[in-house]
């Protein structure tokens, strides 16, 4: 007999591994590793902080707010060893959005209550069900994603002037940003194109080097140097404070809470979905697996703290996490010092920061919106089937051009109905007349005939029917359409339930009208191989004995057919 398999409990489930490498007799070895893999991935994360935060249109010390305190939560809480949290990208386009419409304030709020989303959704181990969403849907909306940060570079790639604020939409913007073509900037295309080129230069020749880092300094000496006349964090935004703010509320109403909630709401989706896929990446990387609704705790826990310091929205970063797993971490410690090490940036070099050309952080969010952009996946998809690639499409086109909560949404209820369809589709109906009764010699049983053949040997007053697959609403109606085809009133009918492993009420209820049917032609009715679970279903909705038979095998089944039908 097979022993249960264990359940996890409560307190498992939602144990921080931090926790759990501490109790694994943590060592100094391990910190210097950790201490390490830490440093690289400050070095990795801090012009990407930057840069993420400009784009989403908040001031660039709010990046590294994010970084610092929601960094450290992230790791410290989380449910994955090597996990690396902070403002990504995929968030730009909701964040730009939601500060063009409530303001900072809003933002601040928004990323609140997106926190107390999924604090509370890992609390209700609701991170199961994040993998449930359709890779179509994670490729399209990346994509589209990517395609608009991309877009929304433009203007600093080329050191474009527009007359007003850029739209957000991504029709108007290329249009803005099309007309102030006249004002382009040959200093600050120059200045995007060496942040570009060393980015591709660093990571072709020396791949362990930190190539956004690199690109960030060299295109500010030479900025410095020539005296170029572009944009910089200096003049745009005065530079970044050389400390954290004190933590405070954001300031909140009924009706903002109320205004805000569906924003909220799409924040801690794509929180959500981003900080799992990015723990997936971490496990196939490393064999680990992590703890999801721990993460998601974590999560919430870091964007609640992230918005009491100012930051914006915080979740796991794919590219951060795989570096920090090159960068050879033990553990979670790795993603606090990384943390640590920002902040002492922040402290310490916060002035050198006022000399880093926009054109330069614009040229790392291009190479990030190109890695974003999966290329070789979202061709697959195109081939892959005609299904596939019309919930990618619909996903990636209205991510970019109408919304990213409604792309996600309507692609996954997309995904849903092709699931549904190919289900239905793999349903099968059969109807085997069963053969007189007769001899058959013990060597023609491996003759190759259909395994049902011997077992089907039997009265022709009897007619067996076999289902496999998932009988479900999606498939009831070919089923019970095949059911009412049969236009002959044989003495017992036989159903074959081994080859069904779940059931749902429609499906239920279908057979029990059919029971019900054949009852009126005084016809006895036999299911056999029919799992608990099908069973349960089943009788709950009527089809039960005395009525209808449950027999263990098709060969039981037939012998009380045939012993009903011969009585």
């Amino acid at each position: 007999m097979v022993a249960p398999a264990h359940q996890p409990t409560f307190i498992e489930l939602h144990t921080p591994k931090l926790v759990t490498i501490l109790r694994e007799r943590y060592c100094l070895a391990d910190l210097r590793a950790d201490a390490m893999a830490g440093l690289t991935v400050a070095i990795v994360a801090l012009p990407l902080s930057l840069a993420i935060a400009i784009a989403s249109g908040v001031t660039p010390d709010r990046g590294l707010y994010t970084a610092i305190v929601g960094g450290f939560v992230v790791s410290a809480l989380g449910g994955s060893r090597f996990q690396i949290g902070g403002p990504a990208g995929a968030f730009i386009v909701l964040v730009a959005a939601t500060v063009a419409q409530y303001g900072v304030d809003g933002l601040l709020l928004a990323t609140f209550m997106s926190g107390v989303i999924l604090l509370v959704g890992g609390l209700l181990r609701l991170g199961t069900f994040i993998k449930y969403i359709p890779y179509p849907v994670t490729v399209g909306f990346t994509s589209g994603i990517a395609a608009i940060i991309f877009a929304s570079q433009l203007k600093d790639l080329f050191g474009l002037t527009l007359k007003g604020p850029e739209p957000g939409p991504f029709i108007p913007k290329l249009e803005a940003l099309a007309a102030a073509l006249p004002t382009f900037n040959a200093a600050a295309a120059a200045l995007a194109a060496l942040a570009i080129g060393v980015i591709i230069a660093v990571r072709r020749f020396r791949p362990h080097w930190p190539a956004f880092l690199i690109a960030v300094a060299l295109a500010s000496v030479v900025a410095w140097g020539l005296h170029l006349h572009v944009e910089t964090i200096g003049t745009v935004f005065g530079g970044i404070p050389r400390s954290l703010p004190a933590p405070h509320l954001p300031t909140f109403s009924i009706e903002k809470v109320s205004a805000l909630f569906p924003v909220a709401l799409s924040f801690a989706l794509l929180g959500s979905i981003e900080s799992l896929l990015s723990a997936v990446v971490a496990d196939s990387m490393t064999g680990r697996r992590h703890r999801s609704n721990a993460e998601l705790v974590a999560q919430g826990a870091a964007n609640m703290a992230s918005a009491l310091f100012g930051g914006v929205c915080v979740t796991g970063a794919i590219a951060r996490t795989a570096t920090n797993v090159r960068a050879g971490a033990r553990g979670p410690v790795a993603g606090m010092l990384h943390s640590v090490f920002l902040l002492l940036f922040m402290l310490l070099a916060a002035p050198l920061a006022s000399y880093i050309p926009l054109a330069a952080l614009a040229g790392v969010l291009a190479m990030v919106a190109w890695n974003m952009t999966e290329k070789q996946e979202f061709a697959t998809l195109i081939r892959a089937s005609r299904g596939d690639a019309v919930v990618l499409l619909a996903t990636f086109v209205l991510v970019v051009f109408r919304d990213l909560t409604e792309g996600i949404l309507v692609g996954f209820g997309l995904g849903v109905l092709l699931f549904l369809h190919r289900m239905a589709q793999a349903v099968e109906i059969e109807s085997l007349r069963p053969l007189v009764e007769q001899d058959v010699a013990d060597s023609a049983r491996g003759d190759g005939r259909h395994p049902y053949d011997a077992a089907l040997a039997t009265d022709p007053d009897i007619i067996v029917y076999r289902i496999s697959g998932a009988f479900f609403f999606g498939s009831a109606a070919s089923v019970a359409a095949a059911l009412d085809r049969i236009g002959e009133h044989p003495k017992a009918y036989v159903i074959d339930f081994s080859g069904v492993p779940v059931i749902d009420s429609t499906a239920a209820t279908t057979i029990e009208g059919f029971a019900r049917k054949a009852r009126r032609h005084h016809a006895n009715i036999y299911l056999a191989g029919a799992r608990p679970a099908v069973r349960r279903a089943l009788m709950t909705h009527g089809v039960r004995p005395p009525e209808v038979g449950f027999e263990a095998t098709l060969d039981d089944a037939l012998a009380c057919a045939r012993e009903k039908t011969q009585g």
